[in-house]
């Protein structure tokens, strides 16, 4: 595909020195070294990214749209809803979609472009160039980048662990043989090393799974049958706090420190990254430097529980209008799942803060991620601006109510029971129902059209988007002519 584009550039912690900045290369290099694998076939072309600046209106974007697209879709994080979107934007703009020629493109190995539908290396075929690429996959940079181009939008979603474990043991638990093995979610982090094995299958959805998804590498013991034998540090100290969706200005007390030794100080306090001779695979360097190259390819990543603030910088950053981010929660379960988490000052679940606390400390380092990203994003929304935000996420929910009561019978996702047309039928896997929408009758053409991109489960609209882009060919039989007698 070319050199990287200035774009695809790395965005440090913050303003340092030069000389900081050579000496974190130069241990990221030495780790590199000792990782191998596949983090290290991801960072040629690395350089140095452009600050993001907010859009200076609140209406309508003066930019034009951004239409080439990279999202990473993580597993139990409201990424249905966001591919949703995504499905509906391009649809509705004739982009083309890089499809799997299922619904996965190899989960769970590693991305490889091959996988790509219609896909031909530089030289063969006349295909025209992909828009979007979206479905699951563990990501692969290098090979991302032979499907896309380099100057795509990059941009994933994230969600607090603890929430994510209680789904993906729901959703799982047929699928995961430790999840198989343990009766109950609670028992499970009681004693999680008495059901998981490294490796085993389906084992990489009961520990770490966003880590996964992102195709990070993991520490070397992590790798290991018995794995660490000390559980790690517990990372829900009491000033962390997590505001609900909608609940106002950011408490900003969350503590990377409960989940890793901050790196050493020098004399004047700025932060000294570790000599290559002592750093420590196992340590927060190893976090730190995996986040730090996250930072230097995604333009953005969401977090679920703030989903309607994280549309909103979303459709900042790609210069969309605010309907191209109004849409319905997808492939969420009954009762555990309708809408986002909820999250309060005491972390999910009061009643029961062992558990939240055992799930976090088990899931470390997709708790390293969650706890990264959203200061990351919330550094994106003081930018923006705390009281245009607050109006934005507003606005965007009055416009989905208000579709929601013109589109759907209730106004809201019903049970699968209720759902008699196949096409707006979601594919039910797991414990729990996964809610789906029913449609109102007598809506005029151009309102049916657009109800049912809003309603359509992901498999569904992924199968009328291959028919749409590779349509079934007609072979016709061939007229033989009748041979005369003389």
């Amino acid at each position: 595909m070319g050199p990287l584009s200035p774009t695809r550039t790395m965005r440090l912690w913050g303003p340092r020195s030069l000389g900081v900045a050579l000496g974190v290369f130069m241990t990221i290099g030495f780790a590199l070294q000792l990782w191998g694998g596949p983090f290290q076939r991801r960072l040629p072309g690395l350089q140095f990214r452009q600050p993001w600046v907010p859009s200076p209106g609140p209406a309508v974007p003066s930019c034009p749209p951004r239409q080439r697209l990279v999202f990473l879709k993580t597993h139990k994080s409201g990424s249905s809803s966001v591919l949703s979107l995504l499905h509906r934007y391009g649809d509705r703009h004739g982009l083309r979609f890089a499809l799997p020629a299922r619904y996965q493109f190899g989960y769970p190995r590693l991305f490889q472009a091959s996988r790509v539908k219609g896909y031909h290396p530089q030289g063969g075929g006349t295909q025209p160039p992909f828009d979007i690429l979206c479905h699951h996959m563990r990501f692969n940079l290098k090979e991302v980048l032979q499907v896309m181009p380099s100057d795509s939008f990059f941009f994933s979603i994230v969600r607090d662990p603890a929430a994510l474990a209680h789904s993906a043991f729901s959703y799982y638990k047929s699928t995961s043989s430790a999840f198989r093995k343990a009766p109950s979610l609670a028992a499970f982090l009681a004693n999680p090393r008495a059901f998981y094995r490294p490796g085993a299958r389906g084992d990489h959805y009961a520990r770490n799974l966003l880590w996964f998804d992102f195709g990070l590498p993991f520490p070397p013991e992590m790798r290991t049958k018995r794995g660490n034998p000390h559980p790690p540090r517990d990372p829900n100290p009491p000033q962390l706090h997590v505001l609900p969706s909608g609940a106002g200005p950011q408490v900003h007390t969350l503590d990377p420190n409960a989940l890793f030794h901050p790196a050493p100080t020098t004399a004047d306090g700025h932060s000294q990254p570790a000599s290559p001779t002592t750093l420590d695979l196992g340590s927060s360097s190893f976090i730190q430097w995996s986040l730090a190259w996250l930072d230097s390819v995604f333009d953005l990543v969401l977090v679920a529980e703030y989903f309607d603030e994280s549309l909103v910088l979303l459709a900042d950053a790609l210069c969309w209008g605010l309907d191209d981010v109004v849409g319905f929660m997808h492939n969420a379960q009954a009762r555990s799942e309708q809408g986002r988490s909820t999250v309060s000052d005491g972390g999910l679940m009061a009643k029961n803060r062992q558990l939240t606390a055992r799930a976090r400390a088990w899931n470390n380092l997709d708790w390293a991620l969650y706890v990264h990203f959203n200061q990351s994003l919330w550094a994106r929304i003081k930018q923006y601006g705390q009281s245009r935000l607050e109006s934005a996420v507003a606005e965007l929910r009055a416009r989905r109510e208000a579709l929601a009561k013109h589109c759907l019978v209730g106004g809201e996702a019903l049970d699968p029971k209720y759902i008699t047309d196949l096409r707006f039928r979601p594919f039910q896997f797991g414990s729990g129902k996964v809610l789906g929408y029913v449609l109102q009758s007598g809506l005029s053409l151009q309102d049916q059209e657009e109800c049912e991109r809003l309603a359509t489960p992901e498999l569904q609209y992924k199968d009328k988007l291959d028919a749409k882009q590779f349509p079934p060919t007609v072979t016709l039989p061939l007229k033989t002519s009748r041979l005369l007698s003389p």
